[in-house]
């Protein structure tokens, strides 16, 4: 293996260089610099070796975003701990099991975490601490009661003049596969699979981020977190590269609706985005699709003489939504809406979309946006190979296989699934169906556990006929199920604009079903809609907005 830098002397070498800088702001909230991270970090160490905490023990986090989340977790790392990032969206029951099954000694919780969760649900834990202030939630140990009650105490005795960035020193891993946090791609007991990553995995994430955007990220540079920061996307690409380059991270600590992810973007003035397809499709929709899909600017967009005039007029309204200071928007996590990107492709706006999974911490796939194939998910990231299981890989879809440093160690305590995963020759099996170009671009057609087999043996990929609905009238989102060899269409309609436009129940159903018969016309026969179904409530959805369509079938 390479040589490969330690992560966590990256992280203590950041805070150094930037000691007077700013590093984590609450969006409307506090502002931490650099010199007060590392003070906090020092606090929570000293927490951390007076209550027994030992180098590997395993230290849970679950809550929003936040800077008071970010600091535990890098104490967590730079102390020699395990972190376990949960996901604040998942229910009381699913914390529980993630806490127990990881064995995690502390839990440091969010407030509305909390309110929620049962201490006697977790009787391994020695103590919950409060996100907000570091205080006791609950203790049940007399070190760990000592060591939260005589915290300042014991800070000034081992700094009795003040703390200087020379007493900045953090664990240094021990080697590249070292285990340096464990991530779950569920909370639900039976299925939950702790995700194994190393620290190899956190470096060479970085290391490719460096190599596509250190240029364009000066130190001091403004980023917008937006994706949960247990999220190993979010983690990666809105906290860990960014931090390491000095630059200053705004957390959105409320739920990041369209119109405050809008405002943040106004204000901040964001370097670089980094969001899943739905939060884009959304501001594109609800904010700039009512001013260029207008009848005069059809009738200007089809004026050959102005047209590209036109298309950089409009490419520059767009960029006004995101703020207009960033280089890039890097969409992930699932498909793009093909109506949303083509508009983007033809006004030349600077986004690409990526591909990755948690296995991976995450990335797999990426393409600056200048060399970027509409439709595909870029090509094999720098420290990745990957490779299509098919006979004919650019025409034939087949699974998606992946290796390189970024591959997890695998699931925890889990060696079966394992097995199942990573094969003898290291290639992680993603389980998504994809073909490649003779150039290397990825496409990705859908999750394999997703496909429909028709009646006559055809695959069926339900994404590709979503992907076309969503861009009917009046259509928000939508699930295509199999009933009894037929294929049912569920939507979630936008309510909102058919209320503004008069529309009753009955009016409803006839534009759905008019979007029935345009999208029949556009489908092979095996594929066509018997009948759709209209869902007033929005489809449940994972933290990282795919829906979660077992609920549907």
């Amino acid at each position: 293996m390479k040589k490969i830098p330690s992560y966590n002397e990256l992280i203590e070498k950041s805070i150094k260089d930037h000691w007077d800088m700013d590093a984590l702001t609450d969006y409307k909230g506090q502002t931490l610099q650099y010199h007060d991270v590392a003070r906090k970090i020092e606090k929570v160490h000293i927490l951390f070796e007076n209550s027994g905490v030992q180098k590997g023990d395993k230290i849970a986090l679950c809550g929003r975003n936040s800077s008071q989340w970010t600091v535990a977790f890098i104490a967590t790392i730079t102390y020699g701990a395990i972190a376990v990032p949960i996901l604040h969206e998942f229910t009381a029951d699913q914390i529980h099991n993630i806490v127990n099954h990881s064995d995690a000694k502390l839990l440091f919780a969010g407030d509305h975490v909390c309110g929620s969760i049962d201490p006697q649900q977790m009787p391994h834990l020695e103590g919950i601490i409060r996100n907000s202030d570091y205080s006791l939630l609950v203790s049940r140990t007399d070190k760990l009661t000592y060591a939260r009650e005589h915290l300042n105490e014991l800070y000034g005795r081992k700094f009795p003049k003040y703390f200087r960035k020379e007493h900045v020193s953090y664990y240094h891993e021990q080697s590249p596969d070292e285990l340096a946090l464990i991530n779950y791609t569920s909370g639900t007991t039976g299925f939950s699979k702790g995700v194994m990553i190393p620290y190899r995995a956190l470096w060479s994430n970085y290391d490719f981020a460096c190599s596509v955007m250190g240029n364009e990220l000066p130190p001091g540079s403004s980023i917008i977190s937006i994706l949960p920061m247990a999220h190993m996307y979010g983690m990666a690409f809105e906290f860990s590269y960014e931090f390491i380059s000095g630059c200053h991270v705004f957390y959105l600590n409320r739920v990041p609706s369209p119109a405050i992810i809008a405002q943040a973007f106004a204000e901040v003035k964001p370097r670089i985005i980094i969001a899943v397809p739905l939060i884009i499709e959304k501001i594109i929709r609800k904010k700039v699709f009512p001013k260029v899909q207008t009848p005069r600017m059809r009738l200007l967009l089809g004026i050959p003489v102005i047209e590209q005039k036109v298309r950089e007029t409009i490419c520059q309204e767009v960029k006004k939504a995101f703020g207009g200071n960033f280089f890039e928007i890097i969409v992930g996590g699932a498909a793009f809406n093909q109506e949303v990107e083509q508009f983007l492709h033809r006004i030349n706006f600077p986004y690409t979309v990526g591909y990755g999974a948690t296995e991976c911490a995450p990335i797999i796939c990426y393409a600056d946006w200048r060399e970027f194939v509409p439709g595909s998910c870029g090509k094999a990231a720098k420290h990745m190979e990957v490779k299509i299981d098919s006979p004919d890989p650019e025409n034939i879809p087949g699974e998606i296989l992946t290796r390189g440093l970024n591959t997890m160690l695998g699931y925890y305590k889990n060696d079966e699934a394992t097995k199942e995963t990573i094969d003898k020759d290291g290639w992680y099996h993603t389980g998504d169906l994809g073909t490649m170009d003779e150039d290397g671009n990825v496409f990705i057609n859908g999750r394999s556990k997703n496909m429909l087999l028709s009646a006559n043996g055809q695959n069926i990929y339900p994404e590709e006929i979503e992907d076309k609905l969503n861009s009917m009238t009046l259509v928000v989102e939508s699930i295509v199920v199999q009933r009894d060899s037929k294929l049912v269409a569920l939507v979630h309609p936008d309510l909102d604009e058919a209320k503004s436009l008069g529309f009753n129940r009955d009016d409803l159903m006839g534009v759905m079903e008019q979007n029935r018969n345009g999208l029949n016309q556009m489908l092979p026969a095996y594929e066509k809609i018997s009948e759709i179904e209209i869902y007033d409530e929005e489809f449940a959805k994972t933290p990282k907005k795919s829906i979660k369509r077992y609920l549907y079938k």
